[in-house]
């Protein structure tokens, strides 16, 4: 789906309500559009530990505005499978990410840091569908 507000009609077609009712809950989702504005955005939430802190921060269920109460972590099951055709683990993304030589170069925090800047990582096409 390309904006929230789809995610959000298509939770009225599942649960009853409004689109205001689900939309702050899949807009959270998306945040992460502001710093990666591409698919990989969805590696910081799109998974299943992502549905489970989306129930921390919401709570349990939502009361949509038809008085019907709906669990939180099923809107984002929602959510994810719409954008990704089933619910990943944050394992499934961690595994695409090739190390790199910067992300292992540590040092002690009373020791001096180096004047080179880390290494820059190469460049990636991607598609631009969101």
């Amino acid at each position: 789906m390309a904006h929230c507000y789809y995610h959000a009609l298509s939770s009225v077609r599942k649960w009853g309500g409004t689109s205001d009712d689900y939309l702050a809950l899949h807009q959270w989702f998306d945040e992460s559009k502001a710093i990666f504005a591409d698919p990989r955005h969805r590696a910081l939430r799109h998974h299943a530990e992502g549905i489970f802190m989306l129930e921390t921060l919401f709570g349990a269920t939502i009361t949509n505005s038809d008085g019907k109460v709906v669990p939180v972590r099923l809107v984002g099951e929602q959510h994810v499978i719409e954008d990704l055709g089933f619910i990943p683990s944050f394992a499934d993304w961690g595994r695409l990410i090739q190390p790199q030589t910067w992300m292992l170069k540590g040092r002690q925090l009373d020791q001096p840091a180096s004047d080179a800047p880390p290494e820059p990582a190469p460049a990636v096409p991607v598609s631009r569908a969101a």
